[in-house]
């Protein structure tokens, strides 16, 4: 009588893809936060609007990647460097720009907030992450193109959101996808340690 064959090696493929899949989804947290930190602090037009709208959206990106990653990432702490760095960076990039909306002035916009958030979400990660580094070198051109794909989509970016669109943000969520890939699942904490967390 012959064994029952192995459905293992077929399954693994699908469980590989289930923590990008799922990171990829998170690209749904951006229009909500851009819509948050345009309700905030009004149109990306003088440095206090850029502070304060980019770091609410940033809390709303942070909290969702959180969520998204949550066997993977550190979610106090990614949300906190999601929060700063949104905020830091689009106060560098938009005045650096005039404010502008073309979409040159996007791209280099949203490279300069991925240079500020790549680092800070970087840090975030636990330092035993295998080159983890390679997100803070990632983020500036994910984030050029998260705009430029927004403006190409036809998204009115004359309104000065502070954050790129929903293409966009699918776009950025899926490639940072393969990234998230390389960090590893956490080990389940001890329930003393979640009650001290």
């Amino acid at each position: 009588m012959s064994a029952t064959p192995s459905i293992a090696p077929a399954a693994a493929p699908t469980a590989r893809l289930r923590p990008w899949a799922l990171w990829t989804l998170s690209f749904l947290a951006f229009p909500p936060a851009g819509l948050a930190g345009r309700a905030l602090a009004g149109p990306v037009d003088d440095p206090g609007a850029a502070l304060a709208g980019g770091a609410l959206t940033g809390l709303v990106i942070g909290a969702g990647q959180a969520l998204a990653g949550r066997r993977r990432l550190p979610a106090r702490r990614w949300v906190l460097a999601t929060t700063l760095g949104t905020g830091l960076g689009l106060l560098l990039g938009a005045p650096l720009v005039g404010y502008g909306t073309s979409a040159g002035e996007l791209a280099l916009t949203g490279a300069l907030i991925g240079a500020v958030l790549g680092p800070a979400q970087a840090l975030a990660l636990a330092r035993t992450t295998p080159q983890r580094w390679l997100w803070a070198a990632a983020l500036p051109p994910l984030w050029a193109l998260g705009w430029t794909v927004t403006t190409l989509a036809g998204v009115d970016v004359a309104s000065q959101y502070t954050v790129f669109g929903a293409t966009g943000a699918l776009t950025a969520s899926a490639l940072s996808g393969l990234l998230v890939l390389r960090v590893p699942q956490r080990s389940p904490a001890p329930a003393a340690a979640r009650a001290r967390g």
